[in-house]
């Protein structure tokens, strides 16, 4: 088949989900501009860091690409006279690093090719839609009843994932949308299973997972075909959105928030958890919950993308789900997705930070004891519930589930033992890179608090104190000194029998 063929092999090392910080350190000015030094730094680690020249221009560039996320960006104005005034860069320099902060600090933006592009051209300088199409275009070589419609650019927050609107020539009104992806740094299939995995989705049949029509795999990347829907997905629906549109267009800013109805909340939420419980029954790791992936048809919910996990993907939440230890396996990975999901649902928008401190009022109580028993700081501390606890809270055990459709989904034994192997050494990686979080969050509260005025403070008491102590015994010393040196001369004097080993009372010496 020529879709296994080229390009070569290479499993992506790089986790695409692990935050940049960006760091102006320097600025100099040249003849008619003036360029700024940034140190761009990948997790926690500064020797996982690069350093980056970028002008005014470049910036306002940027700014203007992300314009279609209608968020208000504060890029400091455009100045045109006594823009090379050293106060002027100094003042313009704290602009931009606040700039900085902002979209590397924004969940979306900070994921967004324009921005990865714009802090590590290394690593984002290459067109995936082009690798994208070259794959499909060897695959369609000996498979040429699919035709590409058009590609549907940007839908998604993976950079390195790849849409296309797709028809069939035996059946051109029929809609499909062909999704790409190559390996990503949690693949741990050997070529063999992975490949067996992929062909196994188009026999994978659940009321709430989207049928796919056809999945195919080769040495690299994989493929996977489904119905395109109208509608769009669960995100869609929450934020009124197009589901063509760029996904920074979509979601970012949308114009009106507003949460979804208590009853579809009950039904969706309870339709979301049900399939979760079948996949993890089943064995087979998900791992990639969010409202994206879950397409609408009519009142039901059906979860997209489990090709995602075999092809070793990051997930959409894995830079919240890392720094808490006490998430470390997929099952919950998936509760914590869940709770995101939920929140999503009930409010209509991702919750500003996690964990959640406290609630909005939601439409009913027993919504905002899920959330807890999710998101709060004592469950980010003590740990997920499982998908079948969350299953029996109140929210969804009055909910009947009225779908007709048998689930069936035949895992080989073999495959089964290679899934188990591959979920357990992604967990191991994910508790890997928790610890070292861990590690660096107690150190660097060590050093802030070791630099910190308070500390200071008691450090000049103390280092006063010592000195005083230090003063004061050194005194004693020497007076005892002293007084031995007159003790001994006044013995000798006085009482020449006596052994000058021999201690001499005090009285005596003082006759």
């Amino acid at each position: 088949m020529a879709f296994m063929e080229k390009p070569p092999a290479g499993k992506v090392l790089l986790d695409d989900t692990v935050p940049l910080t960006a760091v102006i350190e320097a600025s100099q000015s040249l003849h008619s501009h003036t360029e700024y030094i940034i140190r761009v730094q990948r997790g926690i680690s500064m020797e996982n860091s690069w350093q980056i020249v970028r002008r005014y221009s470049d910036f306002d560039l940027l700014n203007s690409s992300l314009q279609i996320s209608a968020l208000s960006l504060p890029l400091p104005p455009k100045k045109l006279i006594g823009n090379m005034d050293r106060e002027f860069i100094a003042e313009r320099q704290k602009g931009l690093q606040n700039y900085l902060n902002v979209i590397t600090t924004n969940h979306i933006l900070s994921n967004c090719e324009l921005v990865k592009k714009f802090l590590d051209p290394n690593n984002y300088s290459v067109n995936y839609t082009e690798i994208a199409l070259q794959h499909v275009s060897m695959f369609f070589r000996s498979e040429p009843k699919w035709e590409v419609v058009e590609p549907l650019k940007d839908i998604g927050w993976r950079i390195r994932k790849r849409y296309f609107l797709m028809k069939s020539k035996n059946q051109p009104k029929e809609r499909l949308m062909l999704s790409w992806a190559d390996f990503g740094p949690d693949k741990y299939l050997s070529d063999k299973d992975f490949q067996c995995a992929v062909k196994l989705l188009p026999s994978c049949s659940h009321p709430y997972i989207y049928k796919v029509t056809f999945a195919t795999a080769n040495e690299s990347s994989a493929l996977v075909i489904r119905p395109f829907n109208e509608k769009g997905t669960l995100k869609d629906l929450i934020y009124k959105a197009k589901p063509k549109d760029p996904f920074l267009k979509k979601y970012c800013n949308p114009k009106k928030i507003q949460g979804l109805e208590l009853q579809q909340i009950k039904t969706f939420g309870r339709q979301i958890l049900e399939v979760l419980k079948f996949l993890h029954e089943k064995g087979f790791p998900y791992g990639h919950l969010h409202s994206s992936n879950v397409v609408l048809d009519g009142d039901t919910c059906r979860l997209l993308d489990l090709e995602n996990s075999l092809l070793g993907l990051p997930s959409f939440y894995r830079s919240y789900f890392s720094q808490f230890r006490k998430i470390n396996t997929l099952e919950g990975v998936d509760v914590h997705c869940f709770g995101h999901l939920l929140y999503e649902m009930t409010y209509g928008r991702p919750p500003d930070s996690i964990p959640v401190d406290g609630f909005p009022p939601a439409p009913s109580a027993s919504v905002v004891a899920v959330l807890e028993s999710i998101l709060s700081c004592e469950a980010i501390k003590n740990g997920m519930p499982s998908v079948s606890k969350v299953l029996q809270m109140s929210l969804f055990s009055d909910i009947l589930l009225t779908n007709s459709e048998k689930a069936q989904f035949k895992i080989p034994t073999k495959l089964k033992e290679a899934l188990k192997t591959a979920k357990e050494c992604t967990e191991k990686r994910l508790t890997e890179e928790q610890k070292l979080i861990h590690q660096h969050r107690r150190l660097t509260r060590a050093q802030s608090h070791h630099g910190s005025e308070e500390e200071k403070k008691k450090r000049k008491i103390l280092a006063r104190k010592k000195s005083k102590l230090s003063a004061f015994e050194s005194g004693e010393e020497h007076s005892v000194k002293y007084s031995n040196s007159n003790n001994s001369a006044g013995s000798g004097a006085s009482s020449p029998l006596t052994s000058p080993s021999s201690p001499t009372p005090p009285s005596t010496a003082g006759k």
